[in-house]
């Protein structure tokens, strides 16, 4: 059994160990966290009575992978701190925006280091996280880390390369989503339904939807001409789609925040 710590015990941190846990790939007392913020190791330990410590050496030497779930600014001292206790049979999984696996290898020349992209639907186990394996990682690395993130969610396996498009699409993709959920809300509110209401109706229809895709492998392409029926109702919605901007508009959101992700993974 892996023995995990958790470098880091935020929301992130703390939807990990709660899969980890409910899925019954790691036990409590096998998982160990550090956090500067003691208020947080305190909410840590109460809810989920893993073993909670104040130094991040000490959740290295206890571990044997090592999940570092901070900010981006804080790792490079980190990274300093810890590297003299990381040896090769360490596992190091960063969820760290913008932080490259090669700055990672650069500091810990022993480790093998795994990259991981999740997003924060991983709150409420139905993440997507994107692996993305370093130069020494094997496959029972991966497999490791695969195991670890299903439990809050889907799993895709990629190349660092493709990390700023996975940013744009699923890192930052479910504020565009609660920002079109809402806007289809409010068009209902302004046609005479309260506005909760039609949020019910929204959120519930964009899940059912995302998991008509998910699960019966038809092709959104499909799924829009199997609910359409012609001369209809949502034929008439797809006309006007059809006649906006709204592709351009879509292409032109994840262009723009692919190219800033960029930008702030070379600083």
């Amino acid at each position: 059994m892996n023995k995990i710590g958790f470098i880091g015990g935020g929301k992130m941190a703390s939807a990990i160990i709660k899969g980890i846990i409910n899925s019954g790939y790691a036990k409590k007392e096998d998982i160990f966290v550090s956090d500067k913020n003691l208020e947080t190791l305190k909410n840590i330990k109460k809810s989920y009575g893993v073993n909670v410590l104040e130094n991040n050496i000490d959740t290295v030497k206890n571990s044997n992978v090592v999940i570092f779930a901070v900010k981006p600014f804080i790792m490079r001292d980190i990274l300093l701190e810890i590297q003299q206790y990381i040896s090769y049979d360490k596992l190091v999984l960063s969820i760290a925006a913008g932080i490259s696996i090669s700055t990672i290898e650069e500091f810990l020349t022993n480790a093998t280091v795994i990259r991981i992209m999740p997003n924060t639907p991983a709150l409420v186990n139905e993440g997507m996280s994107a692996i993305c394996p370093g130069t020494l990682a094997k496959e029972e690395h991966i497999q490791i880390a695969s195991d670890i993130f299903k439990s809050v969610g889907r799993v895709i396996t990629t190349e660092e390369k493709y990390i700023d498009i996975i940013t744009a699409v699923s890192g930052s993709g479910p504020a565009y989503y609660y920002y079109i959920i809402d806007l289809i809300a409010r068009a209902g509110e302004k046609l005479g339904l309260d506005y909760d209401t039609c949020l019910k109706l929204s959120a519930q229809t964009a899940m059912g939807s995302a998991k008509m895709i998910m699960e019966t492998g038809i092709s959104p392409e499909q799924l829009i001409i199997n609910v359409t029926t012609p001369g209809g109702c949502t034929a008439e919605g797809n006309r006007v789609l059809k006649n906006s901007d709204i592709i351009n508009i879509l292409d032109e959101t994840i262009k723009d925040t692919a190219k800033k992700a960029y930008e702030l993974g070379k600083k």
